[in-house]
């Protein structure tokens, strides 16, 4: 295992300020070494916090934001400008932001040259403006779903759901957050004010090319493990802090890296919310770890002065040594240094009670049913569009086994719930997982037990997607439809103008 020093790295020129680490040397996707680029950066760059989405009022009382899909040119790296694309800017976009019992309506226009569209991931909306495959965005076109915000209050993200064109979309720089809150029910002493001890973390690896644009590279079996991390679309980050204690709102909108994160000095911290929602109570942690598509909220300390890093960790992906090490599943990452002020504004210590589910109601089940991820297939098939895989009935909790049969990891990402995981492996989850989720990780031979609860919004013709989150096994069709139907109701096909763009 090959983890280069900073001496080795700076008698290469791979370290100096403003470079980036390049790993080309490093073997295929599937073999290459592991690495570290702890030493390798100086965090010269400022943290850039997406902006608040701004919105106006409709005479409905609708609350109105508007996103275009555009190409554009970032400068990540220093003097070297990156095309990309972007929401309303260039890269990313804007943090969209609305209270539960909102109503929402969003304008989205494809100024891209290709066919995309807007998948708004986690939220509980009806199917047909839930943004998938089957909601293509064409070239020039502008597409408007609406919905009332009925969830708890959480971290959401938007991003392209496109069939076969995914993984490039979000790469390229398709994403943003989405946060619903829920002024109602937000417990006192937590860290509230967006862009100053509440902070967006949204990483993503990436790799560029000599000429500063993005590459493909390097793939292995998982799919991209880029090695240059960015976050909220800086290289080489830092964030001053100001105040005591700091919300993070972590998003792993990667396309294939699972991240172990914690900090460089083994400090503890507190998970307080996970993909759907707030915590039952604060889950003290000393890593957290995010498969694509997951989410995290953590509330850290800081000291007066001190400067600490958030870093990746290696952890266990199932897999050999060299497959896990082309997965990235070995590898050390800096990811991001918070420089804290020398006075610090006072934050309270967190509630005992952050008001999130207590125990799963399982009283009432309406159906078990077995999932097998294998391959680039759920069940022995593969994502047919023309196909109904799975009909629930609207209000009802079903169980859903969902077990990883294949030699690599992959995870598992419902539409539209918020599901419970009843135990992995067979034993309960930890703390910080025993929340509200929309997506499960699943190592190599692990098996996970969910209770899915299915919403009120009953429509027989308009599928919702199941699917692996690692988005080249998306793309390439690891991926099943489910209809919601009044109990009793019978499914039907899904209509036959429903599209998808490769």
């Amino acid at each position: 295992m090959i983890r280069p020093t900073r001496r080795s790295l700076l008698k290469g020129g791979l370290a100096a300020a403003g470079s980036v680490l390049l790993l080309a040397g490093c073997g295929d996707g599937n073999t290459r070494n592991s690495y570290s680029t702890v030493g390798t950066l100086d965090f010269s760059n400022p943290l850039r916090i997406p902006p608040l989405a701004r919105s106006t009022r409709s005479a409905d009382g609708a609350r109105v934001f508007e996103l275009a899909a555009t190409e554009g040119s970032t400068q990540f790296l220093p003097g070297t400008s990156t095309p990309t694309w972007g929401y309303n800017g260039s890269y990313l976009g804007p943090t969209i932001r609305a209270a539960r019992g909102d109503k929402v309506r969003l304008t989205v226009v494809n100024r891209l040259p290709e066919t995309t569209s807007v998948h708004w991931h986690g939220m509980h909306l009806p199917a047909a403006m839930d943004g998938g495959p089957h909601q293509p965005v064409e070239p020039g076109a502008a597409w408007t779903p609406e919905w009332v915000l009925d969830q708890p209050a959480a971290t959401l993200w938007y991003h392209p759901h496109p069939h076969g064109a995914t993984e490039q979309q979000v790469n390229r720089g398709l994403a943003g957050l989405f946060l619903v809150d829920d002024p109602d029910a937000a417990p006192e002493g937590l860290p509230h004010s967006y862009g100053r001890d509440d902070i967006p973390v949204i990483v993503q690896d990436r790799s560029f090319a000599k000429d500063g644009s993005l590459t493909n590279g390097p793939r292995g079996l998982t799919g991209l493990t880029g090695n240059s991390i960015l976050v909220n679309g800086t290289w080489n980050p830092h964030r001053r802090v100001e105040t005591e204690a700091v919300r993070l709102r972590l998003l792993n909108a990667s396309s294939a890296r699972s991240y172990s994160f914690g900090f460089d000095d083994g400090r503890s911290f507190a998970v307080i919310a996970s993909d759907g929602g707030l915590l039952a109570a604060p889950a003290g942690v000393h890593r957290v770890l995010l498969s694509p598509g997951e989410r995290a909220e953590a509330v850290v300390r800081f000291s007066p002065g001190e400067r600490v890093e958030l870093r990746a960790f290696p952890h266990q992906l199932g897999m050999s040594e060299a497959l896990d090490n082309g997965a990235g599943g070995n590898d050390t990452l800096s990811i991001l240094q918070f420089r804290a002020a020398a006075r610090l504004s006072p934050s309270p210590e967190l509630p005992a009670n952050l008001g999130g589910p207590g125990e799963p109601d399982l009283s009432a089940i309406a159906a078990t049913r077995t999932f097998i991820l294998n391959g680039t297939q759920i069940n022995g098939r593969q994502l047919d569009h023309n196909r109904i895989d799975t009909v629930v009935g609207a209000g009802t909790t079903e169980i859903w086994n969902v077990s990883n049969t294949h030699n690599q990891p992959h995870n598992f990402h419902i539409h539209d719930v918020r599901f419970r995981i009843l135990d992995i492996n067979g034993a309960a989850p930890p703390p910080e997982l025993a929340g509200l989720k929309d997506t499960v990780f699943l190592p190599v031979r692990a098996s996970a037990r969910l209770a899915v609860p299915f919403g009120r919004y009953a429509d027989a013709a308009a599928p919702y997607m199941y699917h692996c989150h690692l988005l080249w096994h998306e793309d390439s069709g690891m991926m099943g439809q489910f209809t919601v139907v009044e109990p009793g109701q019978a499914g039907s096909e899904p209509p036959a103008a429903a599209g998808h763009s490769h």
